[in-house]
Order: structure tokens, then C-alpha cells, then sequence
């Protein structure tokens, strides 16, 4: 009986199948581990800016309300970044001259946008709707921190979408009465205003809030 051999360059293949048996699971484990560490969602990033703006002065300190710069929050999927004119509207008397306000200056007199850079940056594939949330009556720090504090802003939760989704399918301690959307500290007891027990189930049922979590809700 005539015996079958293999060709020879299945040898090469051999060594490359077992590699990939004995290396996958490895691979999977460290790629896996890798994906919840902060570096890998992004908690505690805060890139450089063109203009050293501080939240913890304007938001905190001076206690200037969200929308006067991110106009577009309740009625649009993107809160917007101000424009020059919106800074100029006090910088033209507040600290006019000051070196680290020349960006502001310089793009508000070639009719220009501010470079700012993107700090909550979700993946392409993922659509999120501000005016959906704000308009529902989720606080702005439950997504981005505490912003009055941040005298540089950076990403302050996980934003995954298992901690979306674990807040779509109980909404209810991340709701508040709508007049309290942007204020800070709010869930703190010492705070004025602050959450009242069963608020959040009172805001769910008068604002029919029912999030959805099928996967065209956030992938579309």
C-alpha cells in the first residue's frame, strides 16, 4: 500500500497552526485585561489646550451655566464648543490684554474657529444624542464629573458602552428635576439644590423616560 506524505511546506504551517493554538488564548487574555484599564477607555485623559480655560473659575467659582457656552445641548445630538465671539463677550473688558487669551483674540479677528481639542471622544460607530439625555433630565456631571472642579478638563468616567448600558436599563438614580440639569454636586446631601428621595422615579414617570437598548440606539 502506497503511503500518503504530507507535502513539504506543510511543516511551515504546522508550526504556524500550533503557535496560533497555543498563543491565541494568551493574546486574548492580555488583549482582554488591556481593555479595562483606564488607559485603554480613556478615563483620566486631559489633552492640552489652545487656551489654558478653566471650568473650576468660570463653572465653579463664577457659577455660569453650562449652556451659555455649549448653546446647542438641549435641542441638538452635539453640545457645541463656543465660538470666539461667546469668549469675547466678556474678554473684550475681562483681562482683555492678557498673553493667554491672544488664540481667543487672534481667531476672533480673522472671523475663525478656536482649535479646541476633543476631550469625551466616542468611536465613529457610536451615536449619541446630547439633547436626548439633557432633555430627559440626566445631569451634566453624570457623564462628565464634577466640571466645576476641573481647572483642566478631562474624562472623568469609563463612557463603555456596558456603563451606558447599565444606566439605559436603570435610569433612575441618574435622574433630577429638569431646572437641575447642569448643577454641580448634586447628589450630595450638603449641597442646595440637591436630590430628594424618590426623585428619580418621579422624573421617569412625569418625562416617560423609557431608554431603549437594542443595538441601533447607539449604532446606527
Amino acid at each position: 500500500m502506497a503511503r500518503f506524505e504530507f507535502p513539504e511546506w506543510t511543516e511551515t504551517l504546522k508550526k504556524w497552526i500550533n503557535l496560533l493554538v497555543l498563543g491565541g488564548p494568551v493574546y486574548l487574555i492580555v488583549l482582554i485585561a488591556y481593555g479595562v484599564t483606564p488607559e485603554a477607555i480613556r478615563i483620566g485623559y486631559q489633552p492640552d489646550q489652545p487656551v489654558p480655560y478653566s471650568h473650576a473659575l468660570h463653572a465653579g467659582e463664577l457659577g455660569m451655566d453650562c449652556r451659555y457656552c455649549h448653546t446647542t445641548v438641549e435641542r441638538a445630538a452635539y453640545a457645541a464648543v463656543p465660538p470666539a465671539t461667546t469668549c469675547m463677550n466678556c474678554h473684550s473688558q475681562v483681562k482683555k490684554d492678557s498673553e493667554l487669551l491672544a488664540p481667543i483674540r487672534a481667531a476672533f479677528a480673522q472671523n475663525e474657529p478656536v482649535r479646541w481639542t476633543k476631550v469625551h471622544d466616542l468611536p465613529d460607530y457610536v451615536y449619541f444624542n446630547h439633547q436626548a439625555h439633557v432633555n430627559a433630565a440626566v445631569g451634566c456631571e453624570t457623564c462628565h464629573g464634577r466640571i466645576d472642579q476641573m481647572v483642566k478638563v478631562y474624562q472623568a468616567k469609563a463612557l463603555t458602552m456596558e456603563w451606558c448600558i447599565n444606566c439605559h436599563r436603570n435610569p433612575t438614580p441618574y435622574l433630577r428635576e429638569p431646572e437641575n440639569v447642569t448643577k454641580m454636586g448634586y447628589d450630595d446631601p450638603s449641597s442646595s439644590p440637591h436630590r430628594t428621595e424618590g426623585e428619580g422615579e418621579r422624573v421617569q414617570k412625569k418625562n416617560g423616560v423609557k431608554p431603549n437598548v437594542n443595538c441601533s440606539t447607539c449604532h446606527r
